[in-house]
């Protein structure tokens, strides 16, 4: 009898050498509105890899402005991103650079 778990099979495909997590907090003053999340999407677009944001149960695309909204992030939230692919740790790299200098938001 053949039994096939679909977890288990996903994670035999998954690679744990590229897939990265880190977490960063909200210092904007404002949260993370549309400005804010259009440059995140931005990055997060420059790389193939899969990268997700999460925030307790909710789990959305980091290449999603939709999704990034979505989210509702005020100042003082703590944001777990996952990446998966080739260039997941450069990926995690910038976004906690770009989260570092506040979007580029200056208020």
């Amino acid at each position: 009898m053949l039994h096939c778990d679909p977890l288990q099979s996903k994670n035999k495909t998954l690679d744990p050498l590229h897939t990265h997590t880190s977490s960063f907090t909200i210092e904007n003053d404002k949260g993370l509105h549309t400005r804010p999340s259009t440059e995140l999407v931005k990055c997060s677009s420059q790389f193939s890899a899969n990268i997700f944001l999460k925030i307790d149960d909710m789990v959305v695309n980091a290449k999603s402005i939709l999704g990034i909204l979505m989210l509702a992030a005020s100042k003082g939230t703590q944001i777990e991103i996952t990446a998966e692919g080739e260039d997941a740790k450069e990926a995690i790299d910038a976004i906690l650079s770009l989260a570092k200098k506040k979007f580029y938001m200056s208020y």
